[in-house]
């Protein structure tokens, strides 16, 4: 090559006149277009100090040449891997080692002496991990001679790493080691973040705590544990009791501190060996091992329950926070007929049901599980299976109750009652299945298709001119319903298919939806207001009942709870006084009023009395079916016409 040729050219100058040895490669061509690498090697002839020629050698080197590029080009390929490439002598000398195994394990070049403090350290460590086959000097016929692994490594930056190592060990002949060579990889990032990765799998995001997976994992190994130590375990089940009236009514943001509040309150009042987990949104869990009976079990979680309940002050405001707790044991029969993992399911189950039997009992208590509940939960759970069913197979029915005018007599309006004629049990009322088509979101459906028999029903009366115009239907509705952003919209359409007006609609809710001051609730009876709906506060004086809430709830009728009425007209006028209080505030605020459980005439005349708008009840008249309401209603216009 012509550029080779004037390299070698300088170089022959330089030598001749500052004597030395000369050497040098290059390439030639030959007659069939290949290159052949040269060397010539020469040294002058010096005869009484003078030179008088020149003799040498001159060798075909093209294979060595080739090796070389070759080297050349693999090493610089190893310095740019990302990967460690390390080579140690039989003796673990360092031999070999690329640009990233001087930065991430800290070796200095190979031939730098002995003694690289580094390299020493790697290879021990690797040894330390190695299978004596691997180190031994005459291995079995067979034997691997290479082995993965990971070991620990604290890197020059002092950072511990985790490094993923590939050992090749190449032996002579007589199978000896002749050299060790190494290919690492720092995975410690890797490894961290599939520690992060099951970590959010098994915690709790928002407080830190084990989550489903976890708990249930743990409770498995507890119960496997207990099959050798005989030890009890327990599950606790902890319902917060206001967290969706928190959420609803100041912010997410403060219902998630009321939680994390709750987590530490948790942790700090039960034991180290305890474990404290969050499964759902207002749910926690605890799993005790070693409780001795079912009562320490109960003393347990009434510390629990205690320590979660008082005032909190979270953002300037005082929560009163308070929960529900339910108990289940593990017993030597659970432990004889089920799995592990199957009894772990089954008891947070059970501690499950035993909370909502102490939330069905007034909230702010706990509760042991029982065959009992199991009974009950098993029926519940077949109820809640055949209700879905119920309102494809036609199982529902309505039946209505008159509402009359207390100063005219007439019946202005009429009360949808649903009923569900089960195949099996009979006809069941509302408090039967209520609760679980609430739970189940079923309400809706259901909810909808007693507006329509109702709307209907009304519409027909109308027609037949059995009723006038100002005739109106009552229909409950519940939290959920009210809730629902597309209910408004549900209801009128109904309405408007039946050819009804929005004044003729009475929505009636309950007393506790009046008080929890619900804000999806109220724009939902506010848009109801605006097309004219009407708003009953039903059962009013059966639970906690806010007088100032009046106020503000836009309703448009009161609803006196049966209880406060039926002790009315008694000769001792026992509960005159209250009810003549009820009704007086009503009107104050615009109300009517509507007292239920009017069964005597001494009610009818009493109420009236009293200054009561309405009466409703089976001295007025009992739930009836549509046909039976129609007759009567019949009857009744034509004994007016006749008088």
């Amino acid at each position: 090559m012509p550029h080779e040729r004037t390299e070698c050219e300088r170089r022959w100058v330089d030598f001749r006149t500052n004597g030395g040895t000369f050497a040098v490669e290059f390439r030639i061509g030959r007659a069939t277009g290949e290159a052949v690498w040269i060397q010539i090697s020469t040294q002058p002839v010096i005869i009484d100090n003078i030179v008088t020629g020149y003799v040498g050698t001159a060798i075909d080197c093209t294979s060595l040449v080739t090796q070389r590029q070759l080297s050349d080009q693999l090493v610089g390929l190893l310095d740019v891997s990302g990967d460690a490439v390390i080579v140690f002598d039989r003796v673990g000398e360092l031999a070999f080692a690329n640009d990233t195994a001087r930065t991430l394990i800290g070796v200095t070049d190979p031939g730098a002496g002995h003694g690289d403090v580094a390299a020493r350290a790697f290879m021990q460590a690797v040894r330390d991990q190695l299978p004596r086959v691997l180190l031994d000097a005459a291995p079995p016929t067979g034997s691997p001679n290479r082995w993965e692994g990971e070991i620990g490594f604290r890197s020059p930056d002092g950072i511990a790493r985790i490094l993923e190592v590939v050992v090749q060990v190449v032996r002579d002949a007589d199978g000896s080691v002749h050299h060790w060579a190494t290919i690492t990889r720092d995975i410690t990032e890797e490894r961290q973040t599939q520690s992060e990765l099951a970590r959010q799998a098994t915690h709790d995001a928002l407080t830190g705590l084990p989550n489903r997976v976890l708990f249930v994992r743990k409770t498995t190994e507890a119960l496997e544990r207990s099959r050798t130590t005989h030890a009890t375990v327990a599950v606790l089940f902890i319902d917060l009791d206001k967290l969706k009236h928190v959420n609803d009514t100041i912010g997410h943001a403060v219902g998630d501190q009321l939680i994390v509040s709750v987590s530490r309150r948790l942790a700090a009042a039960t034991r180290p060996s305890d474990l404290v987990a969050r499964i759902s949104g207002d749910e926690f869990v605890v799993l005790c091992e070693g409780l001795l009976d079912e009562q320490v079990a109960l003393d347990v979680a009434e510390r629990i329950r205690t320590s979660i309940t008082g005032p909190l002050v979270l953002q300037g405001v005082e929560i009163e926070a308070g929960a529900s707790v339910g108990v289940a044991m593990s017993t030597p029969e659970l432990l004889a007929t089920e799995s592990a993992a199957d009894a772990a399911v089954t008891l947070l189950r059970s501690a499950d049901t035993a909370m909502y039997r102490a939330k069905q009992r007034g909230r702010g208590r706990s509760e042991l599980y029982s065959e009992e509940m199991r009974t009950a939960a098993r029926e519940r759970l077949q109820l809640s299976s055949e209700l879905e069913q119920a309102l494809a197979a036609n199982q529902f029915s309505v039946l209505f109750q008159p509402i009359e005018s207390a100063h005219t007599g007439r019946v202005v309006a009429a009360e949808a009652l649903l009923r569900w004629n089960h195949p099996t049990r009979g006809l069941l009322a509302p408090a039967a299945f209520l609760d679980l088509a609430d739970e189940s979101g079923l309400i809706a459906p259901i909810g909808d298709w007693v507006l329509e028999q109702g709307a209907h029903t009304v519409a027909q009366w109308i027609n037949d001119g059995i009723v006038d115009r100002s005739m109106s239907i009552h229909v409950n509705a519940s939290r959920r319903q009210l809730s629902d952003i597309t209910f408004v919209d549900r209801a009128l359409t109904i309405l408007r298919n039946n050819g009804l007006e929005g004044s003729q609609l009475v929505f009636e809710t309950s007393e506790a939806n009046l008080v929890e001051n619900n804000p999806s609730v109220l724009r939902t009876v506010t848009a109801l207001k605006r097309q004219g709906v009407r708003i009953a506060v039903d059962d009013f004086g059966s639970g906690y009942s806010s007088l100032a809430s009046l106020r503000t709830f836009p309703a448009d009728l009161l609803k006196l709870d049966g209880t406060l009425v039926r002790d009315v007209g008694r000769t001792d006028g026992g509960d005159d006084p209250m009810v003549r209080s009820l009704i007086q505030l009503a009107h104050s605020l615009n109300l009517l009023v509507c007292a239920e459980w009017v069964t005597t005439e001494d009610h009818v005349q009493r109420l009236k009395v009293l200054g009561c708008d309405l009466l409703q009840g089976n001295r007025i008249g009992e739930p009836i079916s549509s046909a039976d309401f129609s007759e009567r209603l019949r009857r009744r216009v034509s004994q007016q016409q006749e008088q």
